[in-house]
């Protein structure tokens, strides 16, 4: 799809630098910086790395938020599949309240970002205290925030966290990607190597990405009711399965009946990257945040960092992962 070159994007709110509190702009002043992809600087908060308003909306979130046993929370790294798994998981458990064959599903006529909003991004954004009247239970929430960050409130509870992250080599080709799209005219964007350093030194949103996969991934095997720990290679390659296996950890699983009416297959095409990119909410559209709804579908493809990585980099990305992951189990797969 092309990009419109005429009509000027606005930044996403958590980019945006005005509109800080005084105890943000305060806090700013004692932490870390580094030179953003994005913004100009992000500030090192609690051990990762963001945006001075995604800081904002994190304190706020922390203050704030208080978790239900019934929550389920979606916790990504950015630009890991996020989009898609958020459809999937609506859909899951809304097909009774939504079924998946009605002719005015959600998730015909509203981006997945919407129906699954992100704490920090978008619901806090503003350190406001949101209001969750509208929602249903489960609540269906979102974020990308390191586990040792999240809400006391999620941890001391019950509720259900659902970890998504992709091969690391994916994730930040897609991430240079995303971060150049969202540059007000497409002006002035990263070339990849001035960011490949970045993320090869752990700063970029959310940042290190080893150690916030590394935490979830601990997490799940430590309290495997609580945590489900799922990666976007294995969910492409093998879907029925990770979906049946995702219903049965958040206690809806198919009925017999069901698979044979074919729910689950259509749940799936439902989902897929070519029926979500296609539809006109998501060609057309934008988010309350600011993005156009369009950059969030880019190719959803395994092994595109062929296509970019030098065998340098290659060869120093393979480094820092062997380094990083080290005595962990954790294999990515990369086509």
């Amino acid at each position: 799809m092309s990009k419109s070159q005429t009509s000027p994007q606005i930044p996403p709110k958590y980019l945006q630098e005005d509109e800080l509190s005084d105890e943000c702009k305060k806090l700013l002043l004692t932490l870390p910086k580094e030179r953003g992809w994005l913004a100009s600087h992000i500030y090192n908060y609690q051990g990762f790395w963001a945006t001075p308003r995604i800081i904002q909306g994190v304190i706020a979130c922390q203050q704030q938020f208080q978790a239900q046993d019934s929550d389920i929370i979606l916790v990504t790294t950015p630009k890991s599949g996020t989009t898609w798994l958020k459809s999937l998981l609506f859909s899951l458990v809304n097909r009774v309240k939504h079924p998946i064959f009605e002719q005015n599903h959600p998730l015909l006529i509203k981006n997945p970002h919407d129906l699954v909003p992100f704490f920090e991004l978008t619901l806090y954004v503003d350190g406001q205290v949101p209001d969750f009247s509208s929602f249903t239970t489960p609540r269906l929430l979102s974020t990308h925030l390191p586990f040792a960050s999240l809400p006391k409130s999620v941890q001391d509870s019950n509720t259900k966290l659902v970890y998504l992250c992709r091969n690391p080599k994916d994730t930040f080709i897609s991430m240079w990607h995303f971060t150049n799209n969202l540059k007000l005219d497409h002006k002035d964007i990263n070339s990849i190597g001035k960011v490949f350093d970045l993320f090869c030194n752990g700063v970029s949103l959310y940042g290190p990405f080893w150690d916030h996969m590394l935490d979830y991934w601990k997490q799940s095997i430590e309290n495997p009711n609580k945590v489900l720990f799922l990666m976007y290679e294995e969910i492409k390659e093998q879907p029925k399965m990770h979906l049946k296996g995702l219903a049965k950890f958040l206690e809806c699983p198919f009925s017999i009946k069901e698979e044979n009416c074919g729910v689950v297959d259509e749940i799936l095409r439902m989902c897929s990257f070519k029926n979500l990119s296609n539809l006109e909410v998501n060609t057309t559209g934008k988010l309350s945040t600011g993005e156009e709804n369009k950059v969030f579908f880019r190719r959803g493809e395994i092994g595109d960092w062929k296509n970019y990585f030098t065998t340098e980099m290659s060869e120093k990305f393979n480094y820092i992962i062997e380094q990083k992951f080290q005595g962990s189990e954790l294999k990515f797969s990369y086509n």
